[in-house]
């Protein structure tokens, strides 16, 4: 009986092997791999072969590009309880009114607010029951806390006057429509929590009047 003979690859031939197939990786990694997944181009072969055009930055990566400063701020989590007057002050039977036969005259206006470091402050405009808005506004730079607000019109109002939050966030820039659920006086408290003046630039469109 013949002995059979398995054929045998020289170790010289598989380590000639292998360091072929990590230069073929290698090169494969720099002209595609890089320039197409993390916008690195060493030797500009990415961009010859087309590859650089599949890197899409993220937003982060593009503001730090031009030379923004990046800061990721945390917030103290805002919810339920957050929302509008203490639930000892009674909802004012005015606001159950019935809506007027005529509304006041739609209009426009912008309106720019200055909210000093540390502090906070009110812009607020007249509307009756169902009247119609339509609002935007951002800052000039930084974040704020607002709470977009109403307060009901009432013939004798309390030292403790009742008011519903719409929308409380944290925010640069806001924008949305808004029916009036009674007559009163309805906007913004903003609140400046940096160390910078912030301005807030406001635009409306609608059923109300400004308070002077």
């Amino acid at each position: 009986m013949s002995e059979i003979m398995h054929p045998t690859v020289e170790t010289k031939k598989i380590i000639k092997a292998t360091i072929v197939a990590l230069i073929i990786a290698l090169i494969i990694l720099v002209i595609a791999v890089l320039p197409a997944e993390y916008g690195i181009d060493p030797t500009g072969a990415g961009k010859l072969f087309g590859f650089s055009k599949l890197y899409q930055p993220s937003l982060q990566e593009e503001m730090n590009f031009q030379g923004t400063k990046v800061e990721q701020e945390e917030h103290p989590l805002l919810t339920i309880e957050n929302l509008g007057s203490h639930p000892d002050v009674k909802k004012p039977k005015e606001s159950d009114n019935p809506p007027p036969v005529k509304q006041y005259e739609e209009r426009e206006d912008t309106i720019k607010v200055s909210v000093a470091a540390g502090k906070g402050i009110e812009y607020k405009i007249n509307m009756l029951k169902h009247g119609k808005l339509k609002y935007e506004w951002a800052t000039d730079s930084g974040t704020l806390y607002f709470d977009f607000h109403g307060e009901v019109k009432e013939a004798k109002p309390p030292d403790n006057v009742y008011f519903e939050s719409y929308t409380i966030a944290y925010s640069s820039n806001m924008t949305g429509t808004f029916l009036s659920p009674y007559e009163g006086k309805h906007g913004w408290y903003f609140r400046n929590k940096s160390k910078t003046d912030i301005r807030v630039n406001l635009r409306l469109r609608g059923q109300y009047l400004t308070i002077e």
